[in-house]
């Protein structure tokens, strides 16, 4: 078996690009998310890759696309405002259907904010924040083993659906160190060539043109419907999320990322008190596992949702389950700490108790 190592976060998301077969990266350097080019400008050049520390974020994500085009696996990462500069460009690939990773390891805003840990940018993720009707794919890790394992699976979704995915995690999943059990990459058996890529296989004197410049009658409604008859596939075939004490609970809390950590430690709390309470973590934030939601609450159960902001995952949840009562509780980031088990307790017990 090989050893386990204590790493940070970061070095996880690194460190399974790399195994997964990421030779390109594009990237500028921002807290809390530096870790990740600093580990990789040291070891991607051991492989035979190309590390290039980009003049900007809206450089790095165009020199993105150019590789993802070339059928290469290419990934950039940033924070927070950094993710917003790439926007245009996370649309262009989009509309072009380039794969590739970008892991956003947010930080507080709006604006320049702070570095505190926040889980504000879900709308900016889940919802395409740039310009165009598009979707990417959202894995959110909780833990040092998931952010390993789910940059893995989040280039070969990217690459199985020709859609670009992102790894959204925060400060405190980043910096943090735990145990990571490293693990052999293998390809999925399914994974289709990139005979679409500009080096890719073609018949002599074909030219192959990726682009998202639609200028014919009905090419770009053709090229949109298209998109979206994907991310309905995506909806029946990808959604992951965890369950824990969910057969007999009368409330369901529900959180992700490093939130769910401090969410789940309140559930156990809860039921040693003897509350019937349990937890329902979106691990796939896009696809959204609404279905999951349903079930979860056939007997009418209520919903407390629990995030490191004002309010943005409970809309999907509410949507998920129109009729359901779905309380909030958030704190916005700055506020000098984290949330704590015991105060999350406390509002599993005055909506128990209600």
């Amino acid at each position: 078996m090989t050893k386990r190592l204590f790493v940070k976060g970061n070095e996880a998301v690194a460190m399974g690009a790399l195994e997964a077969g990421c030779r390109y990266y594009f990237g500028y350097p921002i807290t809390p998310q530096s870790d990740i080019p600093e580990y990789i400008s040291r070891e991607l050049p051991k492989l035979g890759g190309e590390f290039i520390q980009a003049e900007s974020e809206i450089a790095s994500i165009n020199m993105l696309l150019g590789a993802s085009a070339c059928g290469a696996r290419a990934m950039t990462s940033s924070s927070s405002p950094g993710i917003s500069l790439k926007q245009e460009g996370v649309s262009y690939m989009a509309g072009s259907e380039c794969p590739g990773l970008i892991v956003n390891i947010c930080r507080s805003g709006p604006g320049l904010g702070g570095i505190d840990a926040s889980q504000a940018d879900y709308f900016q993720a889940t919802k395409g924040g740039g310009h165009g009707g598009y979707h990417i794919i959202v894995l959110a890790p909780a833990s040092v083993q998931e952010m390993y394992d789910l940059t893995m699976l989040a280039f070969d979704l990217s690459d199985r659906y020709r859609v670009p995915a992102m790894i959204l995690a925060d400060a405190v999943i980043g910096q943090m160190k735990e145990a990571l059990q490293p693990h052999p990459y293998t390809a999925p058996a399914d994974l289709e060539p990139k005979n679409w890529a500009l080096i890719g296989e073609g018949r002599a004197g074909e030219q192959k043109i990726v682009k998202s410049l639609y200028l014919g009658d009905g090419e770009l409604e053709a090229h949109n419907n298209k998109l979206h008859a994907k991310y309905a596939v995506m909806q029946e075939k990808e959604v992951r999320y965890e369950t824990v004490a969910l057969a007999d609970a009368q409330l369901i809390v529900t959180a992700y990322g490093s939130t769910a950590r401090i969410a789940k430690t309140a559930v156990r709390l809860a039921r040693e008190e003897g509350m019937k309470v349990g937890l329902l973590r979106p691990i796939s934030l896009f696809p959204f596992p609404k279905a999951a939601y349903r079930q979860a609450t056939q007997q009418g159960q209520r919903i407390l949702c629990f995030e490191l902001n004002n309010g943005q995952m409970v809309d999907d949840v509410r949507l998920a389950v129109p009729g359901i009562e779905v309380d909030f509780y958030g704190r916005p980031p700055g506020a000098g700490s984290l949330p704590t088990p015991e105060e999350f307790l406390a509002q599993i017990r005055s909506r128990y108790e209600a």
